[in-house]
């Protein structure tokens, strides 16, 4: 209890110390702490962004520790997804989940591990490619997982074809030992969902494997290293900020349909917690007809992980892109595991 309570005022103190710290780089302090004054030229506008990330950047480093090191102020309402929360601690928890999953702390804690796993793959090589392989590895494996559903919308299709116009039915029951009953409006409309798992899963699937659609107008005709320069741009420019953004967007637009009061992205951490005190589960359970599909809110969870394979498969693209621009014409495929449809079916592959 004891070394408890001395790692608590231990990391207090820290915490406190620390905090001021960034405020007073950042310009932000209390009256009396000596701020940094902010300049009010351009230059001094720029050197004051430039101060406000590097804050940020060094701050990213306890964040992570103490996340890491106190699980329970953030996870502690895991184990009661299925109640109603009666304990405040609990609450928020979930608020302070909330928060800081769609929070600046968040970022630049992403982005500071970026950094770091850049530097090292840059210093060490193979590092680099075991990070490309593991990327792209995890995009394999969850696209040929879920490009299944693609079967299952095909034969849920079949069977509401089957039993509405042959048995004439209104109700259709699938399952094995539990059976799961439903109208056939709810059926019908649930292959929405089977389609943007299709979609929102299998899209950096597809991006390894190179079968999406892309309009070529001066790429084709460039060499190889201005290919590689310009895919690394792209992947740093364009893939990653529209990643992001769409988090920005869709953490919020999800908790927004399974929590009241409803956490908006403008909250701070100060007003959640104030929040939590009224705090509950409210799933939506709306569908766009009476009896059509109600389980809406799993869109949202998808579009969340969407924006999650995006930005992982966004730096696997910019390492793949570099080390095949260091490496010569001959590394352009190495280590890619690619889909083939067998041995003596050569001809007929990248035209599916």
């Amino acid at each position: 209890m004891e070394e408890d309570a001395a790692n608590e005022g231990f990391w207090a103190s820290y915490e406190n110390g620390f905090t001021r710290w960034v405020e007073r780089l950042q310009g932000n302090a209390a009256e009396g702490a000596d701020p940094i004054e902010p300049a009010t030229t351009t230059f001094g506008a720029i050197w004051d962004s430039i101060v406000w990330v590097i804050a940020n950047i060094l701050e990213a480093f306890y964040n992570i520790f103490y996340a890491l090191l106190h699980p329970s102020d953030w996870l502690a309402w895991l184990p009661y997804v299925n109640s109603n929360m009666p304990d405040a601690s609990i609450k928020e928890s979930l608020m302070r989940f909330i928060y800081f999953g769609g929070s600046v702390e968040l970022f630049f804690a992403v982005f500071t591990i970026f950094l770091i796993v850049t530097i090292i793959a840059f210093l060490h090589r193979p590092f680099m490619w075991g990070c490309v392989r593991v990327f792209e590895g995890v995009a394999n494996k969850v696209g040929r997982t879920f490009a299944w559903a693609g079967l299952a919308m095909v034969m849920i299709q079949i069977v509401i074809i089957f039993m509405q116009r042959v048995f004439a039915v209104s109700e259709i029951s699938l399952g094995f030992g539990i059976l799961v009953t439903h109208d056939v409006s709810w059926w019908a409309e649930s292959l929405k969902l089977y389609n943007a798992m299709i979609v929102c899963l299998c899209v950096t699937y597809t991006f390894v494997q190179g079968g999406h659609v892309r309009v070529d107008l001066v790429y084709s005709a460039i060499g190889h290293r201005a290919k590689r320069i310009i895919d690394m741009v792209g992947s740093i420019i364009f893939m990653i900020p529209a990643a992001v953004l769409t988090w920005m967007y869709g953490w919020y637009f999800l908790w927004r349909h399974l929590v009241v009061p409803n956490p908006s992205a403008s909250d701070s951490l100060d007003r959640l917690i104030t929040k939590a005190r009224a705090l509950r589960w409210n799933v939506e359970t709306i569908g766009f007809s009476p009896n059509g599909f109600n389980a809406y809110f799993l869109f949202k969870i998808l579009l969340v992980t969407f924006t999650a394979l995006v930005l992982l498969q966004a730096v696997a693209f910019f390492y793949r892109s570099y080390l095949e621009l260091v490496e010569g014409e001959d590394s352009i495929g190495k280590h890619l595991d690619k889909d083939t449809l067998g041995e003596g079916e050569e001809a007929f592959e990248g035209t599916h």
